[in-house]
């Protein structure tokens, strides 16, 4: 169904990207040939007064209600697990991966969203107060019943993502085929405080991709991805995190590559991670079409070996 390796992040419709802009978005990606829409429960409970989420998947169900025979064209990925339900502070009070939270929440995002069934339903944040097996056989019930096509895993330790698969396989249950983590080329310094990134388990590392590049049934798709305008904007720089020599040598790399293809820092940056090994499914977040645009013509670009060469040898 994917024809344009993009995911368009949505976390801000509703909220700080009010609803007419997140239609033209949403026109613009679907008629260059975009089909992967993320979103999750949770977006984006701390931009709006209320302090609760809903907000995407709500102008995502209301676009998809004003356009007739869209909703078979798109691939809608959403999450649970998130989402403030109570009083006290968050993540203390984060709805959690319980089978009821999940039951409960699942049905909330299908009457946002508008639609029937979820093509890609994510264990946005670890839950250790839940049993595995619960979580597992909750999730596994969905694919099951058709409500939900298929099950990924955000922000968790490689080693309880599988656990949770070998529990799904045992029991002949649907399990986890996707991961989705922070990933961009530029990387901060091991350990380093990141402003912003609250998930200890959310970045993709090198354990990650070879566990992605030895089962083929998995994918890997990253948020983050153009670390937040910081590659082109000079009222973005990057945070200290990202001050170290290897930082250095790519951005020389990535200056060289791009004004050898008159294309953006950007765009090369989609282009390495769309076009990689394993394929990275770039999540992009914007606040307008042009930017979209510059995404689209990202993804859609082919690195040369020695490009892609030069690029891998400065990482």
């Amino acid at each position: 169904m994917t024809t344009v390796n993009l995911a368009l992040g949505a976390m801000n419709f509703g909220t700080r990207l009010d609803e007419r802009t997140s239609f033209e978005v949403l026109d613009r990606f679907v008629d260059a040939g975009g089909t992967l829409i993320d979103t999750a429960d949770c977006y984006a409970f701390w931009s709006d007064p209320s302090g609760r989420g809903g907000q995407s998947e709500e102008v995502i169900g209301r676009w998809l209600a004003r356009r007739p025979g869209v909703r078979d064209r798109v691939y809608l990925s959403t999450k649970v697990g998130a989402e403030p339900v109570g009083p006290g502070e968050w993540p203390a009070n984060r709805e959690g991966l319980s089978a009821p939270a999940i039951k409960n929440a699942v049905q909330g995002s299908l009457q946002r969203l508008g639609t029937d069934r979820i093509d890609l339903y994510w264990a946005h944040m670890e839950d250790r107060a839940a049993r595995l097996e619960d979580t597992a056989g909750a999730f596994a019930e969905l694919v099951g019943s058709g409500t939900v096509g298929r099950l990924g895993c955000s922000n968790h330790p490689l080693w309880r993502v599988e656990r949770a698969r070998q529990i799904a396989r045992g029991n002949g249950w649907a399990g986890y085929t996707a991961l989705q983590l922070r990933h961009s080329y530029l990387q901060p310094r091991p350990g380093a405080s990141v402003p912003g990134q609250d998930h200890r388990f959310g970045w993709v590392t090198d354990e990650i991709v070879d566990y992605v590049q030895s089962d083929p049934e998995l994918s890997l798709w990253a948020y983050t991805a153009l670390l937040e305008g910081a590659y082109t904007r000079p009222d973005r720089p990057l945070p200290e995190a990202y001050d170290h020599p290897g930082t250095t040598r790519r951005l020389a790399a990535l200056a060289q590559v791009a004004r050898e293809l008159g294309v953006s820092r950007n765009q090369v940056v989609l282009a390495w991670l769309s076009g990689g090994a394993p394929a990275v499914t770039p999540i992009v977040g914007v606040s307008g079409t042009e930017q979209l645009d510059e995404a689209l013509a990202g993804v859609s670009l082919t690195l040369s070996t020695e490009h892609r060469r030069l690029l891998d040898a400065a990482a």
